[in-house]
């Protein structure tokens, strides 16, 4: 089906003049204005708390745009020209009636509005409440107010539902939209056709034929200038409960009984809330975290992270995390999932490996294959290289037999032109559509919550600092013990399947 432009709509952000606006927010709006699906009848109110007028926050992204094309003075781009007429700015505090009146006035009863919260977590509640104190959450018919939330949603389970209580205390369910922009990216939303829309995958998407599940979101930055911001959060929550939780749930989920936002969402939901709530016995062996110690990274010499600037340097914050879960489904029982996220790694790479189940050596033994036959395996590219791969095994030309894997592999950017999407595109179109498909439901949050507060207690207890690693490594050699103590391993970071690339 095509997508159709999008309705009239104010989008109000809060944070306006921060990196998320002029780097994401901005730029997936101007591509959507190219691609036709948003139309002059979008309007951008920018809300922050540095002094200015209209032109402040257009010339801001004017600076930005011109950095982005490399070109000075920037080319004029018919587009953004059109766009920026339709940008204003006003300042205040977000704590403050003041403000909330203000976008009062210029949003009027009668037009749709999407809240973005483009801002610090601690702001979440409040702003929300400010909103429907001053009826700006009210919907009447034809008219929508909706608002955007970016992730971390709370810091623990207790704090993700007292968040949950005190949003949707003002507004209902449907009017939030928990955004998490891995969701955006055009492989993640292109699991579910690749399931449901292939009988091939679909039928072998189970414990029968899968041996294990990898998820990998890795990141070959440092912790950089977010010190702060980091030492109060840590990778498992910076990316646990939110990001590889995600892509875990579009893995693992049973078929909707159709694509409606609701039928995916439950099923979702499902699969998040049967992920197994460990022991705190159990979660000290199904878990392990690191810390990058100092050494050379990209062609300098890194700090270890607690000599970072605002870390503590008696810091037990994690820069890495590897879990082993399991979904307690009937398609999923006795499947391992092994997740990984850290800084400081060797590559950039989000991924998801399907390895499936060796094939029986029956038919080779009176060959030699039997030491080296791999298993096949699906790997999903969801960054930088977005595609797909299928490693399968043939037989080597020659007299003797000997296999050899080779890969079938489809790359996004082969075929389509997606090279200067954000990844925000999809969610914003969606937010201004009311589609709610690749957004968290308040049950999903917390489900996903549940599951990982075991290893959130037993760290917070356990006085020993995370496990070191050398800057550009894969992780910490706990992590290597955890999948090899059943006799598996990690798929090499930044190894896309070609070949005979491992």
């Amino acid at each position: 089906m095509d997508a159709v432009p999008t309705p009239p709509v104010t989008l109000v952000i809060f944070g306006a003049t921060g990196d998320l606006t002029r780097r994401l927010l901005v730029p997936a709006i101007i591509n959507l204005t190219r691609s036709r699906l948003v139309g002059e009848d979008l309007h951008i109110l920018g809300i922050g708390i540095e002094p200015g007028d209209d032109e402040f926050l257009r010339g801001r992204l004017d600076q930005f745009l011109s950095h982005l094309s490399g070109e000075e003075p920037p080319v004029k781009d018919e587009t953004w020209e059109s766009l920026r007429r339709r940008i204003s700015y006003t300042s205040g505090d977000f704590t403050k009636d003041d403000i909330f009146v203000e976008i009062g006035k210029r949003l009027g009863p009668h037009a749709n509005a999407a809240f973005y919260l483009a801002v610090p977590p601690s702001f979440f509640g409040t702003i929300v409440e400010k909103l429907a104190a001053h009826g700006l959450t009210n919907e009447s018919d034809g008219v929508f107010r909706r608002v955007a939330i970016e992730k971390p949603f709370g810091t623990d389970l207790a704090s993700a539902q007292a968040l949950n209580a005190q949003i949707l205390a003002q507004v209902g369910e449907g009017q939030v939209y928990r955004l998490d922009h891995f969701l955006g990216k055009e492989t993640v939303q292109n699991l579910m056709t690749a399931r449901f829309a292939n009988m091939m995958i679909e039928s072998l998407w189970n414990s029968r034929y899968i041996d294990h599940v990898q998820i990998t979101a890795a990141e070959i930055v440092d912790v950089g200038s977010r010190g702060k911001f980091y030492d109060a959060t840590g990778a498992l929550r910076d990316m646990v409960p939110n990001h590889l939780f995600q892509l875990l749930a579009m893995i693992a989920m049973e078929p909707p009984n159709s694509f409606d936002a609701e039928a995916i969402r439950n099923e979702k939901s499902k699969v998040l809330k049967a992920l197994r709530v460990y022991t705190p016995d159990e979660a000290k062996t199904h878990g392990v975290r690191g810390a990058y110690a100092a050494g050379p990274l990209n062609g300098a010499q890194l700090p270890a992270y607690r000599d970072t600037k605002d870390v503590s340097p008696d810091s037990r914050t994690e820069t890495f995390v590897a879990l082993k879960l399991y979904a307690d489904t009937w398609r999923w029982a006795g499947v391992p999932f092994y997740l990984r996220t850290g800084k400081a790694l060797t590559a950039r790479d989000t991924e998801i490996v399907i390895t499936f189940q060796p094939v029986p050596f029956a038919q080779f033994r009176e060959t030699d294959v039997k030491r080296r036959l791999p298993p096949n395996r699906l790997v999903i590219q969801v960054q930088p290289d977005e595609g797909m791969s299928m490693e399968i095994s043939i037989k080597s030309p020659g007299l003797s037999v000997d296999t050899v894997p080779v890969s079938l592999d489809f790359r996004y950017s082969d075929k389509f032109d997606i090279a200067k999407t954000t990844g925000y595109e999809s969610l914003l179109y969606d937010l201004f559509i009311g589609d709610q498909t690749l957004f968290q439901r308040a049950d999903g949050i917390e489900a996903g919550w549940a599951a990982v507060q075991p290893f959130l207690d037993i760290w917070a207890k356990n006085e020993s600092v995370p496990d070191a690693y050398a800057p550009g490594s894969m992780g910490p050699a706990s992590a290597d013990e955890l999948i090899q103590r059943d006799r598996r391993q990690w798929h090499e970071l930044g190894v896309i399947l070609h070949g005979n690339d491992k």
